[in-house]
């Protein structure tokens, strides 16, 4: 029984599935706009606004925990805090948007593209 069980498993193991959504939030971050599948891109999208929403308040810790978060790319972070975070600071919430696309040619799976918000 998967009682409370609510995140997506994506047919994957932890370690695979962790991988899989490393290269999804460092894609976005370094192009701003990936294109992937409706379900990893609902599933991307807290883990990234959590990390803008850090990166807004540039403190030394909160730098360090993007630095963890995002499995210590400099280059990313630096990105994060110095031209992402900086367009969202009277923001509230939302900075990313999912567009539904037309499904896969070859499985039929539901696409989509997540972005930030200009």
């Amino acid at each position: 029984m998967r009682h409370h069980n609510a995140n997506r498993t994506f047919g994957r193991s932890k370690n695979q599935r962790s991988a899989l959504m490393k290269g999804l939030v460092l894609s976005l971050i370094s192009h701003e706009k990936i294109e992937t599948t409706e379900a990893k891109a609902k599933e991307l999208r807290p883990k990234i606004e959590k990390m803008v929403t850090r990166a807004k308040k540039p403190t030394l810790a909160g730098k360090r925990l993007l630095l963890s978060g995002l499995y210590h790319n400099e280059e990313a972070v630096q990105k994060l805090t110095e031209k992402i975070a900086p367009r969202y600071e009277d923001r509230a919430g939302g900075y990313t948007r999912i567009t539904k696309l037309t499904p896969r040619k070859g499985d039929a799976s539901p696409m989509a593209v997540i972005e930030f918000v200009k």
